[in-house]
């Protein structure tokens, strides 16, 4: 397996570069332990943040895995991870959607990883979430362009879990601007009460009372289609390639407000470009990043503009 999968190499982590509030090491998941925590503090995480590999049929330079090998991979990983969550904290993972090879059929290996992680881990699915990306290209290729006999994918999943069912959580950090329509209705104050179709009894009260905004749903909206960005810009000027799978800076941003405090310690164990440790240092929260490819980490580096100093591995 470590032969082609390179996050099961057993390489000692060096840090890569650090800020005040976090630290990006260089080396393998499976290589992280508390040590490396006390090299910016002794507490515990309380979001694990990340996007692993995903079970993809066509190779990635970034590497992947199929069938049970994934499966076990990603337990084993998750396992290792947990002694560096705290009891309420939260583990935030995006799976995205893999297909059987040569057939348009969709294959069920990421509901499988779900399963395997929540019940082989003993872990409690708080929430499921969709990520819904309008700008998504069209995939599968050969079966949504050439044969035009599926339509493309423009969502992944992301699952909420954690040790216990009542992890830290706040939604009121979450909360989103009211629609016109809403904000009308508050100041009308007006609204069509009673029994639904349903059967569910509307209390009038229930939607006339003024909040700082409205609660959001479980399907998150983001695109990643910024071409100017500081890390862009920054890669570009320096020769460094791109990483092939960037997430927005809004979907970490919206789980670490949801889920830790300032001050917080947030980890990202597949950090790639490193979305999660910039939009944590940004919040005032400790982060923790690992990645093996020194590529990934360097360019990186452009999301921090100054505020990096300390150790940086360059080769």
């Amino acid at each position: 397996m470590a032969d082609y999968f390179p996050y099961q190499n057993n390489i000692l982590m060096d840090i890569a570069y650090r800020t005040d509030n976090g630290i990006y090491y260089h080396g393998s998941t499976a290589e992280l332990n508390q040590a490396d925590f006390e090299n910016l503090s002794d507490q515990k995480a309380s979001l694990i943040f990340t996007s692993p590999p995903f079970p993809l049929k066509r190779k990635k330079k970034y590497g992947n895995l199929n069938g049970v090998d994934y499966l076990d991979w990603l337990v084993d990983v998750v396992n290792h991870l947990l002694q560096f969550l705290k009891d309420d904290g939260s583990l935030v993972i995006e799976v995205g959607n893999a297909w059987e090879p040569g057939i348009p059929e969709m294959s069920t290996l990421p509901i499988e990883a779900l399963l395997a992680i929540k019940n082989k881990c003993n872990l409690h699915l708080c929430q499921s979430f969709v990520w819904y990306n309008a700008a998504k290209l069209p995939g599968p290729a050969e079966w949504v362009n050439v044969k035009r006999i599926r339509v493309k994918e423009s969502f992944t999943h992301i699952w909420w879990l954690s040790k216990t069912p009542f992890p830290k959580a706040d939604n009121r950090k979450v909360l989103q601007e009211y629609s016109k329509s809403m904000k009308k209705l508050l100041k009308d104050q007006k609204y069509n009460a009673g029994q639904r179709p349903s059967e569910h009894v509307i209390n009038e009260t229930s939607f006339l009372k003024v909040h700082e905004g409205s609660i959001p749903s479980n399907v998150l909206i983001s695109s990643n289609t910024s071409s100017n960005t500081d890390y862009q810009i920054y890669c570009k000027a320096n020769n460094i390639p791109l990483h092939p799978a960037r997430m927005p800076k809004e979907i970490p941003e919206f789980f670490i407000r949801m889920l830790t405090d300032e001050g917080d310690m947030v980890l990202d164990p597949f950090g790639g470009s490193n979305t999660t440790g910039a939009v944590a240092e940004n919040l005032n929260r400790k982060w923790i990043s690992t990645e093996l490819n020194i590529e990934y980490i360097n360019g990186s580096k452009g999301r921090f503009s100054n505020l990096i100093h300390g150790t940086a591995v360059s080769n």
